[in-house]
């Protein structure tokens, strides 16, 4: 999520890389609050299910460093390819193992058995936390778009990012 907040803010607007910020955190947080009211025991009965979602997430990732290495790094307005969206950055944090890790382990060691109003106070503090520092990636990626203009930076960037984005993914199949 870090490595398209930071490609979000070389490539779009300010605004278009907050929109998947918002979605990116939105959907940690209901992710998060859907843990911590039930699913998680559902997927202590279903461990089938937990590694599959973790497979669903790898090849959402790698789908996602394969659009990045094999863009050729030029960005005409009318070949530009869309943002990513608040829908993108949701369902990133849903098919992302590394979120289902964090949120059972925050659910763990920040609330006692199936009090929900640590739940929703734990939620309420970490949704600040979360969009400021997934915005802060896109703020670093438009301090970077002077560097990016040139096709070629752009495409050894974007590959560099792509390698990061797969990289990540041995890394939550090892785990």
């Amino acid at each position: 999520v870090n490595l398209v907040c930071l490609s979000s803010g070389t490539r779009y607007p300010v605004s278009q890389g907050l929109v998947f910020v918002t979605g990116a955190t939105l959907g940690f947080i209901a992710l998060f609050m859907a843990v911590g009211l039930g699913l998680n025991s559902l997927l202590e009965h279903a461990p089938g299910f937990e590694r599959w979602l973790s497979w669903a997430g790898v090849a959402f990732l790698l789908y996602l460093s394969y659009q990045l290495a094999t863009a050729d790094g030029h960005l005409s307005e009318d070949e530009a390819r869309p943002a990513p969206g608040f829908v993108t950055g949701a369902l990133m944090q849903w098919l992302n193992p590394k979120a289902w890790l964090a949120s059972v382990a925050g659910i763990s060691a920040f609330t006692e058995g199936g009090d929900s109003t640590l739940l929703w106070l734990f939620a309420g503090l970490y949704l600040p936390i979360c969009w400021l520092s997934l915005a802060s990636w896109v703020y670093v990626g438009v301090g970077l778009r002077r560097l990016v203009q040139q096709p070629r930076i752009l495409r050894g960037f974007n590959r560099v990012l792509a390698l990061l984005l797969a990289g990540s993914c041995v890394f939550l199949l090892l785990d």
